[in-house]
């Protein structure tokens, strides 16, 4: 059944995902749980637009199907309603125009009481290093799902380095092509693919703050 949902998503199929997560609920599934399929789901997503077999107005569809799908988990997240305090800068980078992954993460870590600052999609590591310094943010959490992006995750680390905030804020990366290799070129301190881990380590990293 776990197929059943990741499916649906990945193939655009919206009433689909939509009895499927209220059938998930009903079975007891927990919402990070549910989450985590549709990362999977919208992974495939990002896949497809990057083969050019999805084109934009699948991703525009797919991003609705997420909304709808976050609408019906929204009130079985457990709510934090006061601030923790860590502030985040989140984003896709320059050139990847992917967010539904980000998205996913940005109302998990809100849920969660962190304060997140959501870039968009696009975004330049200049205005990474802007966030930074208007937010007070100790995290940056960077999304890219396109390989020829990498480049541009590694130069906001530097341009971290230039500005002296490197040792103040940690970077994590996301995205299905994101690896270990990846965050040694990139100098990022952390990387993770899967959403429920990611959640429990901007924990971690807030606690050690």
């Amino acid at each position: 059944m776990k197929e059943d949902l990741i499916n649906a998503i990945a193939n655009l199929e919206e009433e689909k995902a939509l009895q499927t997560v209220k059938e998930k609920i009903k079975a007891g599934e927990t919402p990070l749980q549910i989450v985590e399929q549709c990362r999977q789901g919208v992974e495939i997503v990002g896949k497809r637009y990057s083969e050019e077999i999805y084109f934009l107005s699948d991703l525009i569809m797919s991003e609705e199907i997420l909304r709808r799908i976050m609408e019906i988990l929204n009130p079985y997240f457990s709510k934090n309603t006061e601030q923790n305090g860590t502030k985040i800068v989140m984003g896709t980078i320059e050139g990847d125009i992917h967010d539904l992954g980000k998205n996913i993460i940005v109302n998990l870590l809100r849920s969660h009481g962190f304060d997140v600052y959501d870039l968009g999609v696009d975004v330049q590591p200049e205005e990474f290093i802007k966030a930074i310094n208007e937010t007070g943010a100790s995290i940056i959490g960077i999304s890219v799902l396109l390989t020829f992006s990498i480049n541009s995750v590694k130069k906001v680390i530097d341009l971290l380095r230039e500005a002296g905030l490197r040792e103040k804020v940690t970077v994590l990366l996301g995205g299905y092509p994101v690896n270990e290799r990846v965050r040694q070129f990139t100098g990022a301190d952390y990387f993770e693919t899967d959403a429920i881990k990611a959640i429990e380590l901007v924990k971690e990293i807030a606690l050690s703050k």
